[in-house]
């Protein structure tokens, strides 16, 4: 079998598990609202930047894809 459909079965059991843990674990953690999460406010006037959340979402993407990449092999 080529690569490339490995890489989509993988792509698409990758993006299963991860909607499974949002639909689960968005009853658990509050991902998007972690404290460290700019939020400024004033009158009608606001600002959200979810920098730890970014920080997160890139780590465990980064471990995903290096764990897909060694099965690629």
């Amino acid at each position: 079998m080529n690569s490339f459909p490995k890489l989509l079965i993988g792509a698409g059991i990758v993006l299963i598990v991860i909607g499974v843990i949002w639909m689960v674990g968005g009853k658990f953690f509050n991902l998007g609202r972690l404290p460290g999460d700019i939020a400024y406010e004033k009158g009608n006037f606001k600002v959200y930047f979810p920098i730890v959340t970014c920080i997160v979402v890139s780590v465990v993407l980064s471990f995903i894809f290096y764990i897909v990449r060694l099965f690629m092999k």
